[in-house]
This record gives C-alpha cells, structure tokens and sequence, in this order.
C-alpha cells in the first residue's frame, strides 16, 4: 500500500506562483510511476503532468506546458507552478501506479487533494 498526501495548496493572484508537494509513505516509489491531476468544479478530473520511475516527464499540452515543472526526489513528488491563471483554479491530486500510462483509471494510488484557488 502507498499513502499520499499532498500540501502546498492555497490561495494565489494570477501571475502568481506555487508550489505543490505529495510526500508518499508505506512502500518503496522505486518502480512507481506518479502523476498530478487536476479537477475543478464541476469538471471531471484531468491530467496535468506525469514523473516516471525513470525520470521522464509528460505534460499535458494545452493547459500547462511551460507553466508547470514536475519533478520528483525520493518519496516526494513536486509541482512548480508558474504564471497561474484563473482556469488553474481546481482541487490537485497526486496519485502513482505500475503502468506507464497517463490514463487516470490506471492510477491505483490516490492523495486526498490540495485546493489551489487563483484570483484575478
């Protein structure tokens, strides 16, 4: 079993900056894949950027690619968020699985969320 937990979430201006940790526990990451999602109200939940075991890197194109940084270091998973709009505004989830996949039905390992709210 693996438990994550994130933090870092908050209340920004546009154009503001944050940064969002999942800290995971309960088993090795060493061969898990991890990965930021995101829903906003009223929306289904979406990806945003995936880490894999290996050091590769996905983002979704159209809403956050050079924006957002993912990174990863041990049992932590990190996401820089740069230039934030208001359509960033959502509920973000870490979560993590064995497949090498971006689909979220995949992902056997869910955080509880950090709501990240930018205001104009």
């Amino acid at each position: 079993q693996v438990q994550l937990v994130e933090s870092g979430g908050g209340l920004v201006q546009t154009g503001g900056s944050l940064r969002l940790s999942c800290t995971a526990s309960g088993r090795t990451l060493n061969d898990l894949n991890m990965a930021w999602f995101r829903q906003a109200p009223g929306k289904e939940r979406e990806f945003v950027a995936s880490i894999w075991w290996s050091g590769s890197r996905t983002y979704d194109p159209d809403s956050v690619k050079g924006r957002f940084t993912i990174s990863r270091d041990g049992a932590k998973m990190f996401l820089q968020m740069n230039s934030l709009k208001s359509e960033d505004t959502a509920v973000y989830y870490c979560a993590a699985t064995k497949s090498f996949t971006i689909e979220r039905a995949f992902f056997d390992y869910w955080g509880q969320g950090t709501q990240v709210t930018v205001s104009s």
